[in-house]
């Protein structure tokens, strides 16, 4: 069976709970994995442990794989980060991914480690590169896994049962995936317009301030009494 890596129903109907782990893990401690699609992918398994169609995927197995594969990708990209995430992101032909490189060192810095760690969570492709970004500037240990623990299992836990809950108020949930999974896409792109305006906002306050041209001698000379005549 052929799987498709951007949709969630394709790579559960192929993997199971085995795929959701290890989308998670790549997506959250792999920069290769920046495209993969977490979110929907939470939210789907979700909707089909609601259902009881031949989808149906266990709540309980569907939990714990999620939580595990964000936990232990999280706790894997921090230590590439900081052995190897330097020369990683300079050899990256992914303008994207220098870009969200840069948001998660600022975020960190602007913010402190347990926010920034916190919000990057909910923020497609952030969330790829700041546990490897946190390595790398080096954020100690205790407290990047303190706050990745907690923050991934209100990401995970949080999303899954909203889809659960969603599923069980809607017979019949199976038949409307598609529909569903594009709206999860929308709001997913929805979710990046914050990240896009910081990014703006901070390429506009980084711009440099054009130099006025270099005076010449006669220039100079002209100024300096203009200067001395106004002196009483």
């Amino acid at each position: 069976m052929s799987i498709n890596p951007l949709d969630p129903s394709s790579v559960i109907a192929a993997t199971g709970v085995l795929g959701i782990f290890a989308v998670l893990v790549a997506e959250t401690g792999l920069l290769v994995g920046f495209f993969l699609p977490g979110d929907s992918l939470l939210f789907t398994a979700g909707l089909l442990a609601a259902g009881q169609g031949p989808a149906h995927l266990p709540l309980g197995w569907v939990l714990l794989a999620a939580a595990a594969g964000a936990l232990i990708g999280a706790q894997l990209g921090y230590h590439l980060g900081h052995l190897v995430g330097r020369r990683l992101l300079d050899r990256t032909g992914r303008p994207a991914l220098r870009r969200a490189a840069g948001r998660a060192d600022v975020a960190i810095t602007r913010y402190g480690p347990a926010r920034a760690i916190t919000l990057a969570r909910f923020i497609p492709v952030v969330r790829t590169v700041m546990n490897p970004t946190a390595g790398i500037i080096g954020v100690p240990w205790r407290v990047f896994t303190l706050w990745q623990i907690l923050s991934g299992l209100a990401w995970t836990i949080g999303i899954t049962l909203a889809g659960y809950w969603l599923g069980s108020q809607i017979p019949g949930i199976d038949t409307y995936l598609l529909p569903i999974i594009a709206v999860i896409a929308v709001i997913a792109v929805i979710s990046l317009v914050p990240v896009g305006r910081e990014y703006l906002r901070h390429r506009r306050s980084t711009t440099t301030v054009p130099t006025p041209p270099a005076q010449t001698p006669h220039q100079a000379a002209a100024v300096a009494a203009a200067i001395e005549r106004n002196i009483p």
